[in-house]
């Protein structure tokens, strides 16, 4: 019988998606989830967008350019132009969703074997772009006791190798919600300039800052214009995870040339996504200051209601839409799959993302869920309270 490849047997598993089948069972069985554990949206897509695809007139659906529409790199320069950011159309090519822009990135920048650090916890999906890629993950842990802030840089210089060719980071964080400060990103400028490393940043919860604290994008930072490449998407941004549409954006024109290649070989972005993608810069700042405005008031509500409950820690997000909890259990995977095979509260039970899976290290984040605040608000009270009781139900503590 043919074999799989080894590299398929080591492909991970999504934490976030796969408990999904026992999701589906409870629903069936009339039990009514929550779903705290992925980051979909509630908000309306700007009709904007959906117009610009109910309106589209076409005889033919044809390929677009491999780097996406020229229209649509034009005015995403521009729009990043206006947020501060030195953006030249050359400077981006379009991806199938930001998934697609990071494997990019890692095809470009590194070889079978070498090596990425990356802070963890971090996106799942990380690992399985590695995994993809040939490319072995680094990991260095911060911890929830300082929120996730970036663990110490003597920590990054000890694990650089001569394999080490990147640091990636997500910021703001998915799963933590944490945003970087001025300081730490500049303490990464350096260190990247000093070992000729590659810094890649998925920026894509951008938009998604509170507290009036400011983002600072690598593209900003002086001095590591050929080091820098960001990673963007219209997913979060516009509540179009469905358009799958991002983008690789470096001002390293080997980088871009390279990618390009890439590109080629997988012939073109979708054609709907980006006519909808483009539309969607036309999206009033209202949107986004009432979207900012709900999300804020979400992650307040979950995290005074998270800090009720007995030996529950929770770090609070500065940005995107998550927070990791660390909870009063011995296997968080084990209790989010009992939440849903064995456990209601009043007709309702909740779905959360184990978060050991958002850790590269083994057996790291064991007692710890991604939560995220993508619910009303009393939908989130709702859910908190069936966690609160189910915690003192479970009987493998």
């Amino acid at each position: 019988m043919p074999t799989i490849s080894a590299k398929g047997l080591s492909m991970p598993e999504s934490p976030i998606r796969k408990l999904v089948p026992y999701s589906e069972k409870a629903k069936k069985a009339g039990t009514k989830v929550f779903h705290l554990n992925i980051g979909q949206p509630d908000i309306k897509t700007p009709e904007v967008a959906l117009n610009a695809v109910r309106n589209f007139d076409f005889e033919i659906l044809e390929y677009s350019h491999s780097a996406g529409f020229e229209s649509y790199r034009n005015k995403l320069a521009a729009y990043y132009r206006t947020h501060g950011l030195p953006v030249e159309t050359a400077d981006i090519l379009i991806t199938t969703g930001g998934s697609e822009a990071l494997l990019f990135a890692m095809g470009v920048t590194m070889d079978a074997g070498d090596e990425i650090i990356i802070p963890e916890p971090f996106y799942a999906n990380y690992n399985g772009f590695s995994t993809a890629s040939g490319v072995k993950v680094v990991p260095i842990i911060s911890g929830i006791e300082t929120g996730f802030a970036l663990p110490p840089i003597a920590d990054f210089e000890k694990r650089i190798t001569s394999k080490t060719k990147a640091i990636l980071i997500c910021n703001p964080g998915n799963p933590t919600g944490y945003l970087y400060s001025k300081e730490e990103l500049l303490q990464l400028a350096e260190i990247v300039k000093k070992y000729d490393l590659f810094l890649i940043a998925d920026e894509v919860y951008r938009e998604f800052i509170y507290d009036d604290q400011p983002h600072l994008s690598v593209l900003n930072i002086a001095g590591i214009e050929q080091n820098a490449i960001m990673i963007d998407s219209v997913s979060k941004r516009y509540s179009m995870c469905g358009a799958r549409i991002g983008c690789i954006v470096s001002k390293n024109k080997e980088v871009m040339q390279t990618a390009m290649k890439y590109a080629q070989a997988r012939l073109s972005p979708p054609t709907f996504a980006q006519i909808a993608s483009e539309a969607a810069l036309d999206t009033p700042q209202s949107y986004f200051d009432d979207v900012v405005a709900e999300y804020k008031e979400r992650r307040d509500t979950l995290v005074e209601e998270l800090s009720k409950i007995a030996g529950v820690q929770v770090a609070k997000p500065r940005g995107a839409f998550y927070c990791i909890a660390k909870l009063p259990v011995a296997d968080a995977d084990h209790f989010a799959q009992w939440l849903l095979e064995s456990y209601s509260y009043n007709g309702a039970t909740v779905m959360v993302a184990p978060a050991a899976g958002f850790y590269s290290t083994p057996n790291v984040g064991k007692d710890e869920v991604r939560i995220a605040y993508v619910l009303k608000k009393a939908d989130l009270i709702q859910a908190v309270e069936i966690l609160k009781n189910a915690l003192e139900a479970y009987p493998g503590k």
